[in-house]
């Protein structure tokens, strides 16, 4: 039996055939006055080119999304990255969008995010560790802002600032839960006042969301200086203020740090197909989109920009559609839905170490309506046409395949058999087809939101979680109820809802699998985050700061006397 190549061990036997970077913004219609190099394979790409192109026409929008991720894997990137490559195959100017990886995922359990196979973005090494930097731009900016935030308060806090309310955190792109909770300050008054505090993992601050969405220097300050840091004491005639970094005066100095960052990274996949990669929110406690900057940028550049949202569509696509195409004006073409035949097979039942085990039409039965409830939520809620990508696996038989084919037509959507991480772009022009189909032929295309502008923040609630998860109704506990009021009446009523739920499930509780029914969604905790522009609601025990595995990858990456790395997946 032939070795099966580790994702690095194929992207360094590949190194040699890619291109200058230069090469690669030329494939892109980059002029080389906005292209700033990091090397020979990577570079910024000026975010001022978008003045240049504002009356070029916009290519076509594909999202490409996947089902409720399990330990048996979907391959949303990898497929992402084979899409982009099959669509150049086919003759269709294309480019990726993709988000960055954060160095908590890479050293913990879930590995990089640069695809697989062959079908990866590349540099990987570079990519999937400090890349350009960004993330250490946005830690630098996030504790920036706490740092100011304490000194104020130890310089006479005229402000008024009461430290058991201040709810910005600091962060590191980590997965350290030692840091979930801490108390700090302490050691005399030299020191600071003692209070409690805590740390998020970088991608959830809301400095990466602003990050994101800001469109150029001028809006990241205004974004920045809308940041809520936390709240005044309680006065005897009047409630409690918000405080925001603009009161602070610290969103000129972040955004110094930010100025680099804020421009997307432009590198190659293995068939140098253009690639920006900026940004990157989780889906699962954040936004979970690239930049909308790096989106425009190669939706003006090409024929097709394919990007991709974090974890399945219930957390990615529908923040993707409810917060980032609500904000930027975007419309998705087309919406690619990423599913493994293992994966299914374990949302009906079967344990990952039984998975080779042979053909089990029975568990991928019940396994397949999380699948179908995905597909359904895009084409009846969101009103966008949608392909199914089965990403393929040597132990997928054909009635199993036929099976998976046979329930989508169902639903009016066609499949097509995805096999980029063994074949690269080759593997994904059936796919491509599929996808150009769609888009150009005319299928319906009525996009909405699942909810509109308007609605109370509980109605907004309430439409995610019973349109998308199918939930039987919201339960507000704690603070919540309190929150939704004290939101409301500080004019965020019409604020759009991020929220943060876990990845494993349609539910938020991590062991229902499939698509389970008769459950409640409980919102604990409401946050404005009002440099974003809409509010984080955080569901049953999701948390801001992940923690490393008993065996996390860290244990295995290494670097030899040469600088070759190892270890990384």
């Amino acid at each position: 039996m032939a070795e099966i190549k580790s994702d690095i061990q194929i992207a360094q036997e590949q190194a040699g055939n890619m291109k200058h970077i230069r090469e690669i913004a030329q494939v892109a219609a980059v002029p080389e006055k906005y292209l700033e190099q990091y090397g020979n394979y990577k570079a910024k790409v000026d975010y001022n080119i978008l003045n240049d192109l504002k009356d070029k026409p916009d290519g076509k929008l594909i999202l490409v999304t996947a089902i409720t991720p399990t330990p048996a894997g979907e391959g949303k990137t990898t497929t992402t990255v084979g899409l982009g490559d099959g669509l150049r195959k086919i003759g269709k100017k294309s480019s990726i969008a993709l988000r960055e990886p954060s160095l908590g995922p890479v050293f913990g359990v879930k590995g990089g995010a640069a695809g697989g196979g062959y079908a990866q973005v590349v540099p990987m090494e570079d990519i999937n560790l400090h890349f350009t930097g960004d993330f250490h731009a946005i830690g630098a900016a996030n504790n920036l802002l706490a740092a100011m935030i304490d000194n104020h308060i130890w310089h006479g806090n005229a402000l008024n600032i009461d430290p058991r309310k201040i709810t910005w955190r600091r962060c590191v792109d980590m997965n350290d839960r030692q840091l979930r909770n801490i108390v700090d300050g302490l050691g005399g008054k030299a020191n600071g006042s003692p209070r409690e505090d805590g740390y998020d993992i970088t991608v959830a601050s809301e400095i990466m969301a602003v990050l994101c969405l800001a469109k150029d220097v001028t809006d990241l300050k205004e974004r920045l200086a809308r940041i809520i840091v936390g709240y005044t004491y309680d006065d005897a005639d009047k409630n409690q203020k918000p405080v925001t970094c603009g009161d602070l005066k610290a969103q000129g100095a972040m955004a110094a740090l930010l100025k680099d960052a804020l421009k997307p990274n432009l590198v190659q996949t293995l068939e140098n197909t253009p690639a920006f990669v900026h940004g990157g929110p989780f889906a699962n406690i954040a936004h979970g989109c690239n930049s909308v900057t790096a989106t425009r940028i190669a939706l003006k550049l090409g024929e097709y920009c394919v990007t991709e949202a974090g974890f399945g569509a219930d957390l990615g696509a529908e923040k993707f559609l409810d917060i980032k195409c609500r904000m930027a004006g975007l419309k998705p073409d087309a919406v690619v839905v990423v599913a493994t035949v293992r994966a299914l097979k374990m949302h009906g039942g079967v344990p990952k170490n039984e998975l080779g085990n042979g053909e089990n039409l029975d568990a991928l039965k019940k396994g397949l309506p999380n699948l179908l409830q995905h597909v359904e939520n895009i084409t009846t809620v969101y009103k966008l046409p949608a392909v199914v990508a089965i990403n393929a696996f040597p132990t997928d038989t054909k009635a199993e395949l036929d099976l998976v084919e046979a329930e989508c037509k169902k639903l009016g959507v066609n499949v097509a058999l995805s096999e980029v991480w063994a074949h690269g772009g080759d593997g994904g022009v059936a796919l491509a087809k599929e996808v150009v189909r769609l888009a150009e032929s005319g299928a319906p295309n009525s996009f909405t939101f699942s909810y509109d502008d308007n609605a109370t923040i509980l109605e907004k609630l309430e439409a995610i979680a019973k349109k998308i998860y199918r939930a039987d109704a919201v339960e507000l506990v704690g603070s919540a109820v309190k929150q939704i009021k004290e939101l409301e009446a500080l004019g965020f009523g019409k604020a759009p809802i991020c929220m943060a739920k876990t990845q494993y499930s349609f539910s938020d509780d991590a062991a229902k699998l499939g698509a389970p029914r008769g459950f409640k969604v409980t919102v604990r905790n409401l946050k404005i985050s009002a440099g974003a522009g809409f509010i984080v609601a955080l569901t049953g025990d999701i948390m801001t700061m992940p923690g490393l595995s008993k065996s996390p990858a860290a244990e295995r990456i290494d670097v030899d006397a040469n600088g070759k790395i190892s270890g990384l997946f």
